[in-house]
C-alpha cells in the first residue's frame, strides 16, 4: 500500500519492530524489506496511533524526517 495523498518518493512497508519510549518522543523501529527505519516521533503520536510491535505500518521518509502512518485497524 502506497500513500497517494502525500508527495513523499521514499515510502517502506513494514512492521514495527521495537518502541523506545520516552516523556515525550519515542523512537520507532520498522523492519521493512531494505532495512531496519528508525523514526522519533512524540509518544502521544504511538499511541494515538496504536503503535506497537507486530504493527504494519509505512515510513515515509523524506530528506531527514521519518514519518508513520498505520495501515489498517
Amino acid at each position: 500500500m502506497a500513500i497517494t495523498a502525500i508527495n513523499v518518493r521514499n515510502q517502506f512497508k513494514g512492521k514495527v519492530k521495537e518502541i523506545v519510549r520516552g516523556d515525550v518522543v519515542s523512537e520507532v523501529d520498522v523492519d521493512t524489506p531494505a532495512g531496519v527505519v528508525t523514526s522519533v516521533i512524540t509518544t502521544r503520536s504511538v499511541d494515538e496511533l496504536g503503535l506497537k510491535p507486530g504493527v504494519e505500518v509505512v515510513a515515509l521518509v523524506k530528506s531527514t524526517e521519518v514519518s508513520i502512518a498505520r495501515i489498517g485497524s
